[in-house]
């Protein structure tokens, strides 16, 4: 007596694999979520830099007088033409938060730039005005809001990885908080404050009267 066995079709073998999959992927989720079980499939963070190495160092001679803090959106997109943005094109909304310095530079003093009586009592000093450092984001507190990407860009993601994607929009966020900065008055606080400290300083060492001014 024989016995006849029935081969699957293909499509049921292809449908029974999706499902499995599926169930396995359901169960992880389940398993994920219930308690004492979700490290199972948590993730791990292992820190392997290497030292930090001293490339170079700088004598500093100028006067951190002034700091402002400042927050920008930026509001990036990149179009393709004769494309749709559905297929090809970038929208990022960033949020850029940073700082940038004000100070004075002391190093270029000279010595017709400092006059002092025979007394010793009054000073005139004559500064070089004061600039603007380099704007410095703030990675703690800038972050992107959204980030849209069209169909050909999503799949470019898939096959490389681009670590400076948002290098872009980190320079203009840059860019904009060094405008910001122009168009403050951080300069001129930069220099009452160095004033003050320098009229300060002069008169504990005995000087009456002192004068700052800047400019050539």
């Amino acid at each position: 007596m024989t016995t006849s066995i029935k081969r699957m079709p293909v499509w049921a073998k292809v449908i029974t694999a999706v499902v499995l999959v599926l169930v396995v992927l359901f169960a992880g989720l389940r398993l994920a979520v219930l308690p004492g079980l979700r490290d199972l499939f948590g993730t791990e963070t292992h820190d392997r830099s290497g030292p930090a190495l001293l490339q170079s160092i700088q004598d500093m001679s100028r006067y951190d007088a002034a700091s402002g803090n400042f927050q920008v959106v930026v509001d990036l997109e990149k179009d393709a033409k004769y494309l749709p943005d559905a297929i090809r094109g970038t929208r990022t909304l960033y949020v850029g938060a940073g700082t940038v310095d004000a100070y004075v530079d002391l190093g270029t003093l000279a010595k017709s730039d400092v006059t002092v009586n025979s007394e010793r009592t009054s000073a005139i000093l004559r500064l070089p005005h004061a600039v603007l450092g380099k704007p410095a984001l703030d990675p703690d507190r800038s972050y992107a809001v959204s980030k849209q990407r069209g169909l050909l860009d999503r799949l470019g993601d898939i096959f490389s990885d681009n670590p400076n994607s948002e290098r872009s929009v980190q320079k203009l966020a840059a860019k904009h908080i060094g405008d910001a900065a122009k168009d403050s008055h951080l300069t001129a606080r930069a220099e009452k404050n160095t004033t003050s400290m320098l009229d300060g300083l002069l008169r504990s060492l005995g000087f009456t009267d002192v004068t700052v001014t800047y400019g050539t």
